[in-house]
């Protein structure tokens, strides 16, 4: 359960375009990319995240794993495919996703909360028409008779 004080509960109380799991289901694509799939590049964050420990300062930059928008608009089209095969698209659009703008959102509203980091050359448009839903969650499905 999500602990009432967390900035992601307090963003979903303002802000209920998107269901709980969308939020959590782009947090495991950004795994997902840098982890299965090898994205992302060694840069220095625009937006400091807290510090873990009481030695690091908050105004030192963080180097991290980058991914782009495409590239985890691209992951993001992998992963719910492996996790929902046929269905991933039905499932995104009942988390209130329709359109890989809706992933800058996301990924925009988590920053603004503190909860993901961003480049000074990352913009929200980043997102937008990456590929079209329709096309990319399309899989043949046939049902063959026994021969």
């Amino acid at each position: 359960m999500l602990d009432p004080s967390h900035p992601l509960a307090e963003l979903l109380r303002k802000d209920d375009r998107f269901a709980f799991e969308a939020y959590v289901f782009v947090f495991e694509a950004l795994s997902y990319a840098q982890q299965v799939l090898g994205l992302g590049e060694e840069v220095t964050s625009e937006t400091p995240a807290e510090p873990e420990s009481e030695s690091e300062s908050e105004d030192e930059p963080v180097a991290e794993r980058h991914v782009s928008g495409q590239q985890l608009c691209e992951a993001i089209r992998r992963f719910a495919l492996e996790q929902y095969g046929y269905m991933a698209k039905t499932v995104l659009n009942n988390w209130g996703v329709h359109n890989t703008g809706d992933f800058g959102e996301i990924v925009f509203s988590l920053i603004r909360i503190g909860q993901m980091r961003k480049t000074p050359s990352d913009c929200r448009e980043d997102f937008d028409d990456v590929f079209d839903f329709d096309t990319a969650f399309k899989q043949d499905f046939k049902i063959a008779p026994p021969e």
